[in-house]
């Protein structure tokens, strides 16, 4: 299974960008997305995810108001639309995902397949 993230870039605070992770090489016909991000000296943090059936969606407080992330099932791609971009988003952005396809957990190690991530970097 490939996830191939894209999207990434600097941008100036209150700034946008937008997130790609393209699915692939995947058996398993339904699957659970999340996007979790990684500070230089943080651990791993949940930021969002969504369900194969767009039913149920989670961010993590810090986002919310300002991320929506969505899904294009045909494309199995899915999305993170960042808003509002503060310093404290800098980060680096993985996508990952989950068989279970309709239940979101915010605990890294119960997603399955990670991407190799992408670089967000919001200036002040």
């Amino acid at each position: 299974v490939q996830l191939q993230a894209s999207g990434g870039g600097l941008v100036q605070a209150g700034g946008s960008l937008k997130l790609s992770c393209a699915v692939s090489g995947h058996t398993f016909s339904s699957y659970a997305m999340g996007w979790f991000r990684q500070a230089p000296g943080k651990e791993r943090e949940f930021v969002a995810a969504i369900t194969w059936s767009g039913s149920s969606e989670e961010y993590v407080d810090s986002v919310k108001g300002r991320f929506t992330i969505s899904r294009d099932n045909a494309k199995n791609t899915r999305y993170l639309q960042m808003n509002s971009l503060k310093p404290e988003d800098t980060a680096v952005y993985h996508c990952a995902v989950r068989r279970v396809s309709e239940v979101i957990t915010t605990v890294p190690n119960l997603w399955n397949y990670w991407g190799q991530g992408t670089l967000v970097t919001v200036s002040s």
